[in-house]
């Protein structure tokens, strides 16, 4: 158990017990037949523009009162009680309701092999998985696509599909994603800080099957998660149908905010596969919309860190002052659809601005170079292909943050519609592929508390070179994530396991290796927080050396899924770009086609020289040698040319 929550103190519900695997699921449309009206169609973007941005739809009070009931009713119809979250797109939580006799703790499933370490086998509080999935609803999905847990679960594992009979293939496309939006992150807000958003998750990312997004006329406004089964786990097999209590709660409460059903995850494809979006239907629902909040049974409970429990609240507008995330303004960025991160009170959180580490490198980023970085990679995003999105041949919509050495933010800057997720991902690819292209690594990792420097050994002995992690190569994302896998190659079984990684006998995605070794101590103490037992944890993760007080490289964790490259300046890194919010190969190529045209528009940055970049390091496995990979950029990228190969030679 060492690493785990278990060892930390203050945090009485925390409590190491056995528990079996995961549930399964099978193809569903989720729908009545006609579905949800359809929608009425974006407004077209402004003049000058290329997206749409949301029209301005929220919750009411009310209606948070209307999807809670709704709910409970279903619970109700099936002898079932429990625990109930609403949010809204910006993760403000807007009501907590638990029915009577719902229990106040879920158990998180074991490792594989009983071994627990980090998330495994614990007991956690009930409110907070299901604010977690209501999270996760809200987070993932956008006017473009809608993505439930369920769809998350998919996409996290160690093979995509996740099934008993695919184990060989890769791991899913946003693997580590659940290991986001974490309570000591830097980047997302506090309730502490008022309606402001992104909203942190008490457990990061869900891909337990009870979380879906709340929709009004077409345009994401929420999320609702539902506990009650008493497991907070994954589904490990997509080849049939559950039954799952959780799920079938959480969609009766999207009746009447139902997402559109042609933006739903199964009408979307990854590598050929459909995704999965729930294995309920509105059809096997109890007749819940004439219920009533005032007379369901139970009652709003309060949340430390969350929700005062005192009344419903109403969410707030995205696109808003009040939500934190708002349009641009012509002194921040010249280009007109682009959104930035907000204060609340007109103040852009994160500016453009110059790298803050002159006193470690002689060329730091410079203001200009910092914009345009920024504004050439948003170009490349505006005109891309969407993977995720419907109608087909969408535009691409993003977050796109940059870093200095020191993992210092020196721009955020996102387009309308981009999935609220991607907001803290970009920023931990950025500072990921900053990180390990740093020679610093070794040194910072050697220093952190707890099992983290035992990573940077298991590194060396698995590439065959002792100096490791010292600034000889140069780490995109992708390459990190290859070292990252709990089989390398990705998804070949009887390999090694990478040396980032946990071995697959103890893998599961409450356990990943490093990424979860490094903030586990920091989400064990917020939970402790949640239940009343101890101080939150401070806004910045890891135990990582401090390079300021109260900050490290790594604030807000470490992400190992592509979108990501290091920024170099010749042979010296000045920091990273990270990308997230659409395909994992779309995000590659924004990062990296961006970067390579800021440096053709201004001089003197650019990507990594290629003689050091990761896809140099082959390492032996067997009587194989196996190449690291860079990035990889995807197949037709744009809308506006027919263009393939965009990122070869560059």
């Amino acid at each position: 158990m060492a690493g785990g929550w278990k060892t930390l103190a203050g945090a009485p519900l925390l409590v190491l017990a056995a528990c079996g695997g995961g549930g399964s699921s099978a193809p569903s449309g989720g729908g009545t037949g006609s579905g949800p009206p359809t929608p009425p169609p974006p407004p077209p973007p402004a003049a000058g523009n290329v997206y749409s941005v949301p029209a301005a739809e929220s919750l009411s009070a009310a209606e948070v009162g209307q999807v809670i009931a709704q709910a409970a009713a279903q619970a109700s119809a099936q002898g079932d009680v429990a625990t109930i979250a609403v949010v809204d797109r910006v993760g403000n939580v807007l009501g907590v309701f638990q029915m009577p006799g719902a229990a106040a703790t879920v158990r998180i499933d074991a490792a594989p092999d009983g071994n627990n370490i980090d998330a495994q086998g614990l007991d956690v509080p009930s409110t907070a998985a299901a604010i977690a999935k209501a999270i996760t609803g809200a987070y993932l999905s956008s006017g473009g696509n809608a993505f439930s847990s369920r769809t998350a679960s998919m996409i996290v594992q160690e093979h995509f599909p996740p099934a008993p009979t695919t184990v060989g293939l890769e791991s899913g496309p946003l693997f580590g994603v659940q290991f986001s939006q974490l309570p000591c992150s830097d980047l997302v807000a506090r309730a502490s800080d008022g309606m402001i958003g992104p909203q942190r998750s008490p457990l990061g990312l869900a891909a337990d099957p009870g979380g879906f997004p709340l929709y009004k006329n077409g345009v994401v406004v929420g999320g609702v998660g539902v506990m009650a089964d008493g497991r907070y786990s994954a589904d490990l097999n997509v080849l049939d149908v559950d039954n799952d209590i959780d799920e079938a709660i959480a969609l009766a409460g999207t009746v009447g905010f139902e997402a559109p059903q042609s933006i739903r995850a199964d009408r979307i494809f990854a590598d050929g596969t459909a995704l999965r979006y729930t294995d309920a239907t509105y059809a096997q629902l109890a007749s819940v919309s004439s219920a009533s909040f005032a007379g369901t049974a139970g009652g709003l409970i309060a949340v430390n860190g969350y929700h005062p429990g005192t009344s419903l609240s109403a969410g707030t507008v995205y696109g808003s002052e009040a939500s934190g995330i708002r349009p641009t303004r012509a002194a921040e960025f010249a280009i007109s659809d682009a959104f930035v991160l907000s204060n609340g009170a007109g103040v852009n959180r994160f500016p453009v601005r110059a790298g803050t580490d002159g006193a470690d490198i002689a060329a730091p980023i410079s203001a200009d170079e910092a914009r345009t970085i920024l504004e050439e990679a948003f170009t490349v995003m505006s005109r891309a292909r969407a993977q995720i999105r419907q109608p087909l041949d969408s535009r691409a919509q993003v977050t796109i943050s940059l870093v200095d050495t020191r993992g210092r933010v020196l721009g955020i800057v996102r387009s309308p519609d981009a999935p609220i997720f991607g907001t803290d991902v970009s920023l931990q690819k950025a500072r990921t592929a900053s990180f390990f292209s740093g020679a610093f690594a070794a040194n910072e990792l050697l220093a952190a508390q707890g099992e983290v420097p035992q990573f940077v050994q298991r590194v060396r002995d698995f590439l065959g070179d002792q100096n490791a992690l010292t600034g000889a190569f140069a780490f995109a994302d992708r390459s990190g994530g290859n070292l990252s896998r709990p089989y390398f190659p990705d998804g070949e079984v009887g390999t090694p396991h990478g040396p980032l990684s946990r071995p697959i006998q103890q893998f599961n995605p409450f356990s990943t290796g490093l990424q979860s070794a490094l903030i586990i101590g920091n989400v064990g103490q917020h939970l402790g927080f949640v239940q009343g037992a101890n101080a939150d944890t401070p806004a910045n993760c890891t135990t990582l050396p401090q390079i300021n007080p109260g900050e490290s490289r790594l604030d807000n964790g470490i992400q190992i899924f592509p979108g990501s490259v290091p920024v170099y300046r010749g042979n010296q890194l000045v920091g990273g770009i990270g990308v997230s919010g659409d395909g994992i190969d779309q995000d590659d190529m924004i990062s990296f086609l961006g970067l390579h045209n800021a440096g053709q528009s201004v001089g003197g940055i650019g990507n990594a020289p290629a003689d050091i970049r990761a896809d140099r390091i082959i390492v032996q496995v067997g009587s194989r040698q196996v190449r690291l990979r860079y990035v990889n950029c995807p197949f037709a990228p744009f809308l506006d040319t027919p263009d393939q190969n965009v990122c070869e030679g560059l």
